[in-house]
């Protein structure tokens, strides 16, 4: 009987000596691995996205002032420019013809040379302007 005490293996001890009080426990509890659910998956996918989004850049004045004369040489030469813009946290580039500047609405009208849809960008979210010489 000494020797069933320290057996720690249930199966080699006989049936009466084991104690028949023994808690149930937890029972049958499934398992489900780390983001299974989809509405789980999807939020923890939202949660990296908005990790990598970046705020509204704020431009010095000699960026506003270099920009202003990118847009006046563009209208001047009527080339298209490569403008690099801020929308929902991230930096765009688009290719476009200048039209007119909307000072009201604080918009640059143009249009889209990939699409060739009517675009207007913010004049606030305008970070970069670039001349576009060689249209292609």
């Amino acid at each position: 009987m000494e020797t069933s005490k320290e057996e720690t293996d249930y199966r080699k001890i006989p049936r009466e000596e084991l104690d028949a009080n023994i808690p149930m426990g937890r029972g049958m509890v499934k398992w489900a691995p780390f983001a299974t659910l989809p509405e789980q998956f999807e939020r923890l996918h939202q949660y990296a996205v908005d990790q990598t989004k970046i705020e509204r850049p704020i431009l010095s004045e000699d960026q506003i002032h270099e920009l202003n004369q990118q847009i006046h040489i563009a209208f001047q030469e009527q080339c298209p420019i490569r403008v690099r813009y801020f929308k929902g946290g991230w930096i765009q580039t688009i290719k476009m013809m200048p039209d007119k500047i909307n000072y009201l609405d604080q918009v640059l009208i143009g249009i889209n040379l990939k699409q060739q849809q009517q675009i207007k960008l913010s004049l606030l979210d305008i970070v970069q302007i670039t001349l576009c010489r060689n249209a292609s």
